[in-house]
């Protein structure tokens, strides 16, 4: 095969041109969300496309992190929904088998993983099951096989995995990697970590009936969230039972019997079921030998790129977690799409960053997109905007927690900068205020929609008067209370405003 090596548009440099005889055009590491987009996009403008996998088509999204995760999610909300179905008429005798839910989510799982490969195979891509490491920039070698290939270009999209901290004891616990594939059930389990991932988890296991704890270094979890949200499902998350120990650590875990007792950094000690570590990823380097490809990393430890995905070899480019950025699915896909834009439709394109949905699928779930107030403040003179009432779902039950909707704008009801919300659907919110807010909408086009009523979501459309302003990141007024909020704010069962 005749191919020719094209180095996408950067500054200061030109096209380059070289011919060689490759086995491929491209050869694709890692056959996650990633990587299989852009092996079915090349391969669709032409490009004799091979993907190797050294273990199951799908990457973390689909075999071990969103998919099923969510999955356990919707298991863990029926708890819930069986303790007020009472106040709807309902009467449930309701019992939870573990082994059924984890079960039936591997079905899920090995369905998904077959409509994947299918897709692949569909798209002529050749899929080979290995384990690939660089024998140079052009060359990967089959571990397994023990035989190398050659492509005009690489695609490295390995991702992350989980780690653990360096402490005593810690292969006595698991990883998100691990959680979907248990026994049974633990009576109780601490959750090491303040992220996402931690308390989502933290949710499942409570909701499944365990009883949950969660150890956060920090005085504060969901660092870089909002703080209205960061507050907000600390205090719903307690009121469901689930104890949070902050600013502390873990230092050791033993063997207690069958259980384990945890030793932490305050010198307290306390015997738990089951320790769950949710304290990061990192990117997946080991074993690829990118030194023999001329591919150097970044001090965070993931692959270092351009804005195009390229990587300090020319020929070499990586999309996804791969390379320690936000460590997404839907951006994995965007700079798998990218890449094959730039390199293959001569359509130099590069990932948008600035305006990422992002949920947290805890109970309640939160959903943001855009700038925290505190953020915006820092950088902008703006008006923050906020309702907070009770979900119509509760008002005849005896739940009194709060759902809350909060806009940032530029001061004066300019453009919308961020949007925050904490509540039921908060994700299928956000991901539609997404739209709006790449189109730079101001909060007068926000004003201009007609609200869909009786909806939470309507109150995006109708807050009226900013709750508070900030010029030169000073505060104008003192931030209301919740009680003096529902003055303000309407009241969804209601759907009038109290002034």
């Amino acid at each position: 095969m005749i191919c020719f090596v094209f180095k996408p548009p950067q500054e200061d440099c030109e096209d380059m041109v070289e011919f060689h005889n490759y086995e491929y055009d491209l050869i694709v590491i890692g056959a996650g969300s990633g990587g299989v987009r852009a092996a079915r996009m090349a391969s669709g403008y032409g490009a004799k496309v091979a993907i190797i996998e050294a273990d199951r088509v799908g990457g973390t999204c689909v075999i071990r992190g969103c998919v099923p995760k969510k999955l356990f999610v919707y298991a863990s909300r029926f708890t819930e929904l069986f303790e007020v179905a009472g106040s709807f008429g309902w009467q449930i005798d309701a019992r939870f088998d573990w082994e059924t839910l984890r079960d039936n989510k591997d079905k899920e799982i090995d369905r998904l993983e077959r409509a994947y490969t299918s897709t692949l195979e569909n798209c002529d891509v050749k899929i080979i099951r290995d384990r690939a490491t660089f024998h140079d920039a052009h060359t990967v070698r089959l571990v397994n096989a023990d035989t190398t290939l050659s492509a005009q270009r690489v695609l490295i999209a390995t991702g992350s995995h989980p780690f653990k901290p360096h402490i005593d004891g810690c292969e006595l616990g698991f990883t998100s990697d691990e959680a979907f594939h248990l026994d049974n059930l633990p009576e109780s389990i601490i959750v090491y970590g303040g992220g996402y991932i931690a308390l989502e988890f933290a949710t499942i296991f409570n909701g499944l009936g365990v009883e949950t704890s969660v150890c956060y270094r920090g005085g504060q979890i969901l660092r870089n969230f909002d703080q209205d949200m960061r507050l907000g499902i600390y205090e719903a998350m307690k009121a469901r039972g689930i104890k949070f120990i902050l600013n502390c650590n873990i230092e050791s875990v033993e063997k207690s019997g069958e259980d384990f007792k945890v030793h932490f950094t305050d010198g307290a000690e306390r015997v738990y079921g089951a320790v769950m570590f949710a304290t990061g990823r990192a990117a997946n380097i080991q074993g690829l030998e990118l030194e023999r490809a001329g591919v150097e990393i970044t001090d965070k430890g993931g692959i270092a790129v351009d804005r195009y995905g390229q990587t300090t070899a020319p020929s070499v480019y990586a999309v996804g977690d791969v390379r320690g950025g936000v460590a997404l699915t839907p951006v994995a896909i965007r700079e798998g799409a990218a890449f094959v834009e730039t390199v293959y439709n001569e359509n130099p394109t590069i990932v948008d960053l600035s305006q990422i949905p992002t949920a947290v699928f805890t109970e309640p779930e939160i959903g943001v997109i855009g700038m925290s107030e505190h953020y915006a403040a820092k950088h902008h003179d703006i008006d923050v905007y906020i309702a907070s009432f009770r979900p119509m779902m509760n008002v005849m039950t005896d739940k009194s927690e709060r759902m809350i909707l909060k806009l940032v704008t530029e001061f004066g009801g300019g453009r919308v900068l961020g949007c925050h919300i904490l509540g039921p659907g908060a994700a299928e919110m956000i991901q539609l205020v997404a739209v709006p807010l790449a189109m730079g909408a101001t909060k007068a086009d926000f004003d201009r929609a007609i609200a869909l009523h009786p909806s939470a979501a309507e109150e995006l459309v109708t807050l009226t008067k900013p709750s508070y302003q900030y010029r030169d990141e000073k505060k104008l007024s003192a931030e209301l209370t919740l009680s003096e909020e529902q003055g303000l704010n309407k009241m969804l069962i209601a759907g009038t405003t109290n002034q």
